[in-house]
């Protein structure tokens, strides 16, 4: 048995690539019917606000006034 891609014949090229040809659209297709049926209220693109920036403020947490 030989184990070296280089040397193997036509035919066992053919089947890896077939191979991999339909594992990678059984992939796809299922990250597409997961993304697309999620209907689960996180989607962003119905539920967009543009907050624009204000003017700079100070926030602090004490309120006290320390004298030194």
């Amino acid at each position: 048995m030989n184990h070296s891609l280089y040397s193997i014949d036509r035919t066992a090229h053919a089947k890896i690539v077939v191979l991999a040809l339909i594992f990678a659209t059984a992939v796809a297709g299922i990250g597409i019917a997961a993304h697309s049926s999620a209907g689960d209220g996180l989607e962003q693109t119905r539920q967009v606000s543009v907050i624009k920036a204000g003017k700079p403020a100070m926030v602090a947490s004490d309120t006290e006034i320390t004298v030194r």
